[in-house]
């Protein structure tokens, strides 16, 4: 007889929760800093905006259709063994991308000098303008004076012209990698009194030189010299733009094709983790698995800040490489070490499921309807696109503002950090029925934590030290975690039987992808015509309006409530609520008794016939 297979569950959850931690580790290595890093390569903050915007965009429709291949074809494991090492080796592909050379000051780091502020309110595009005086010493006679000029500048490259003479400008670096680079100019005036030289178009040559000839000549040699004049005073910025948009273009397709290695592993293993313990019956086991990522992440961006803040602006590894390089390897370093994890990691499809699909495949569907049709689910549908769109615009231009102040990689560290580890500790505050007893409903929760996200943006804006930022970031545990638990608590009111992990998804799609996308559009734009301080203000505007209007909506709109019998035959007199009336509490026992008493009455009758 065949020995029926025995399903550890505790050894599931370890292993699920080990591969958990090591990929939110990996992930908090890179993403947290990938703003600071596209910024040192000399991308404005509009480019980074859509840069990540794009990345949203492509998980929004990327995660449930992978997913549904995954599903599909049985090939959870592959897609999640593949996801890892692919996006492993994408993701060093930005190192090949070079600066373009229109970094801003932010870029410039060094080992010995903390890095200076600057003003939030400059565009992040901007360039200071090199004022270059040349004085009016300048020889007349027949031999080219020379002037040198030492000037800090940008990227002056190319060729210039002052008058009639022509302008060489030569850039060159420092060996320490030092941003103000000295430009020495020499500049040479040419003055050619000769009779019959080249160009010379005195009264001399009037005489050698047929009218019309002479005059064509003098006309294609204005034409010439207006061209190159025109070619040199222009080259350097043509240059300049020409190589930031190269690399902006360059960046877009690495973070695409990253972005579409990456995005399939954590549906896909959430989902095979589900489908494993439903069929063991221990779903409620599946909702530990969120901590082990918030610990993950707290570690990983706590750690690699500490550690690239440590080290010189740029190291040796065979060549001179940046010191943001770091993020990218330890992101690589920790998804191959996730590899072995995931090769052991708990999946099940079941295979009745395989030819049941088309059931499967219609709950997104039939989730979108159940949302549209509640106006209270509709409105939190709303609250969370809005929620995530400011979240999104705080991730990727809150470590500019730290920056902007003097902060370095570790403070970022640790501000995400503190973030991350005060979302733990909601839930068990929750537990107590202390917070559910004073606030009330999920939906007071829910403008509570919209409410908070506005009070944080504000306080954003007025950031005068890298350290200033932690007391808000502690608001966290109420801005991401209360969110995130009334928009559960939302699916479970309005979730038919079957459909309550297609109602979760949705609302997740909307808060992290389409809202985050969004979000990071317009605060690119924001940032790169009026600055980081007013980025922030204005979303704290806008949520704080919103909240006022989430406010009066929940007030007029009637509350739907839904009988869920199963929770209600499961729950103890205790659970009960006082106010409820004795028909509705003892309702089962009275449809019993009635039953009985109709059964009684008929065999009676029965037997007296």
């Amino acid at each position: 007889m065949k020995r029926s297979k025995q399903w550890d569950i505790k050894s599931a959850m370890v292993l699920a929760g080990a591969f958990h931690f090591l990929y939110s580790c990996g992930r908090a290595c890179l993403m947290p800093f990938l703003t600071l890093y596209l910024r040192h390569l000399g991308l404005s903050a509009y480019m980074v905006g859509i840069v990540m915007g794009t990345q949203h965009l492509i998980c929004l429709i990327w995660h449930p259709l992978s997913s549904l291949l995954a599903r599909h074809h049985d090939k959870r494991r592959v897609v999640i063994i593949g996801s890892l090492v692919c996006s492993a080796g994408l993701g060093l592909a930005f190192l090949l991308l070079p600066p373009s050379g229109d970094a801003t000051g932010a870029s410039i780091c060094n080992s010995t000098s903390p890095l200076a502020p600057r003003p939030t309110t400059e565009p992040a595009n901007s360039h200071p303008v090199s004022h270059v005086t040349v004085p009016p010493q300048i020889s007349p006679t027949g031999t080219p004076s020379q002037l040198k000029l030492t000037v800090p500048a940008q990227n002056l490259t190319g060729l210039a012209t002052v008058g009639n003479a022509f302008t060489t400008i030569v850039q060159s670096s420092s060996e320490s990698g030092e941003a103000n680079a000295t430009v020495s100019a020499s500049v040479e005036r040419r003055e050619n009194y000769n009779k019959g030289s080249k160009g010379n178009f005195s009264s001399n040559t009037k005489e050698s030189v047929a009218p019309h000839r002479r005059a064509a000549r003098f006309q294609r040699h204005t034409e010439v010299m207006k061209e190159e004049e025109a070619h040199y005073e222009s080259l350097g910025s043509l240059n300049g733009m020409d190589a930031q948009h190269q690399l902006f273009f360059l960046v877009l397709i690495v973070i695409g094709l990253w972005e579409i290695a990456a995005a399939p592993l954590q549906w896909t293993a959430d989902d095979g983790l589900y489908d494993y313990l439903d069929f063991v019956d221990a779903t409620d086991r599946h909702g530990r698995v969120w901590m082990w990522r918030l610990l993950g992440g707290a570690c990983g961006v706590f750690g690699v800040g500490l550690l690239v803040s440590n080290l010189d602006c740029f190291f040796c590894l065979g060549a001179r490489v940046y010191r943001g390089a770091v993020h990218f390897f330890g992101y690589a370093l920790l998804m191959l070490v996730v590899v072995p994890e995931a090769a052991f990691l708990p999946l099940y499809l079941n295979r009745k499921q395989v030819l049941q699909r088309g059931g499967r495949t219609n709950n997104g569907v039939k989730a979108l309807r159940l949302v549209r049709d509640d106006p209270r689910a509709l409105l939190c549908a709303i609250t969370a696109c809005l929620v995530g769109a400011a979240s999104a615009a705080v991730e990727d231009f809150l470590p500019w503002q730290i920056q902007d102040g003097g902060g370095s990689e570790l403070h970022v560290g640790t501000a995400l950090g503190v973030a991350l580890l005060s979302q733990v500790t909601f839930p068990p505050v929750l537990r107590s029925g202390r917070v559910l007893r004073i606030l009330g409903p999920h939906g007071r929760i829910l403008l509570l934590g919209a409410a908070a996200r506005a009070l944080q943006c504000l306080y954003y804006s007025f950031l005068r030290g890298p350290w200033a930022v932690l007391p808000a970031q502690a608001l966290d545990c109420l801005s991401v975690g209360a969110f995130w638990w009334a928009l559960e608590a939302q699916c479970e009111d309005v979730a038919t039987p079957g459909t309550e992990r297609a109602v979760q998804r949705v609302y997740q799609a909307l808060a992290l992808d389409l809202g985050a996308g969004l979000g990071s559009f317009a605060g690119g734009l924001v940032v790169q015509r009026f600055g980081i301080a007013v980025l922030f203000q204005g979303l704290a505007a806008g949520l704080g309006l919103w909240c006022v209007i989430l406010g009066l909506l929940q007030w007029k709109v009637p509350r739907q409530r839904r009988i869920n019998y199963s929770r209600l035959l499961a729950a103890d007199a205790s659970e009960v609520s006082d106010t409820e009336s004795e028909q509705e509490r003892d309702w089962l026992d009275k449809a019993i008794q009635e039953e009985n008493s109709k059964n009684s009455n008929s065999h009676r009758n029965n037997s007296r016939q």
